[in-house]
Order: C-alpha cells, then sequence, then structure tokens
C-alpha cells in the first residue's frame, strides 16, 4: 500500500480537547499553525504559556510468529539522526481511530499485516507543553505478499526477549518504544 504523502492527508481534531467542565485561559492566540501543529499561547493567572497542539498518534508492538518485534530505524531531522523505534504515527487521516492508525503504520512502514490488535493504553508526551496523546497497541504481525517498507525505512526484527532488556536497560532512547515494549512484555506476564 503506497503511503501517501503527508501533505495529502486530513487533519483530524486535537488528542486531548479540553472538557468544559474544566479550567480555561484568560485568554488564547493562535501564534502559529503548521500541517499538524499549532502553536497556541494562552493567558493563565502565572503568566503566558506556550501550548503546542497535536493530532495525538498510535504506535504498534507488532510480534511476529518467531517472537521477534519488528522495529523501524528512520532518520529523525529533529534529532538528526536515526532512531530505532516500533511502527507508529500521528493521527492525521479524518475520522480514523487510534487503533486503525495503528495497523495501517504498521502496513506502511514494515509491509506487514496486523492480527490480534490489542490495545495496551495511551499516555500524554509531554502534559506541561502540548496536549498530544500516543496510543500503544500490540499485535501480532503477519508479512504481507509483495508488500515492502516505506522507502527510507530499516526493518530491524530483534528477539522480542532482546528488545525487553534493551528498553529496561537504555539501549532505546525513544519513550514510547520503551513504554510499548514494556507494557508488552508486562502483558505476557
Amino acid at each position: 500500500m503506497p503511503r501517501r504523502r503527508s501533505g495529502e492527508r486530513e487533519r483530524s481534531r486535537p488528542s486531548s480537547s479540553p472538557p468544559e467542565d474544566r479550567a480555561a485561559p484568560a485568554a488564547s492566540r493562535e501564534a502559529f499553525r503548521g500541517r499538524y501543529l499549532r502553536l497556541e499561547i494562552e493567558t493563565w493567572p502565572t503568566g503566558d504559556w506556550e501550548i503546542v497542539r497535536h493530532p495525538g498518534a498510535c504506535a504498534v508492538v507488532a510480534i511476529t510468529t518467531e517472537r521477534d518485534i519488528l522495529l523501524v530505524r528512520q532518520f529523525r531531522p529533529a534529532l538528526r539522526v536515526s532512531t530505532l523505534e516500533v511502527p507508529a504515527g500521528l493521527l492525521d487521516v479524518e475520522g480514523e481511530s487510534p487503533r486503525d492508525c495503528a495497523v495501517r503504520e504498521l502496513v506502511e512502514e514494515t509491509g506487514h499485516e496486523a492480527r490480534n490488535v490489542r490495545s495496551l493504553g495511551s499516555f500524554l508526551t509531554s502534559p506541561g507543553m502540548t496536549d498530544e496523546r500516543f496510543h500503544l497497541y500490540r499485535a501480532d504481525a503477519a508479512p504481507i505478499p509483495g508488500n515492502a517498507a516505506e522507502e527510507g525505512i530499516e526493518i530491524v526484527r530483534l528477539p522480542f526477549a532482546r528488545a525487553v532488556v534493551q528498553a529496561a536497560s537504555g539501549d532505546l532512547q525513544d519513550v514510547k518504544t520503551v513504554l510499548a515494549i514494556l507494557l508488552a512484555a508486562r502483558e505476557d506476564g
């Protein structure tokens, strides 16, 4: 399945719009609007806060029948290096559920189908500055014949037990990856 260019995707609602019964700022103005992110300046009794509005994201721990985890190595411009991560992506398709996003990202990034998908929960990435919420899933991964990984992504297969050790020891640096692996390991009991 070919990946759409990022400019072709539709936006979804912010990941955690505040309910009406929560506190509200005295004032708010949009300072920047990008394709997926907005920066708002909000005035609170303690002063002005820079708030990043984010559509949310999903990630999936994909385990093969051989008990290997599928990780992806890809260049991250913000860090200027490649990182090793679980397949993940933005909730940037209108009406798409976090679960369906995780399934789509697994296909796009690894060329594998997700079976027996189950939730591992969700977390806020940095609540002091953004409303971004990551939804984590675990799935059994099956290769799709003739379907390749996304260009620019290297698929790395590791024994799941080894990935758990790397997550717990700090060898893996991406927090969504570490948390997702450790939650999946806990599910194994």
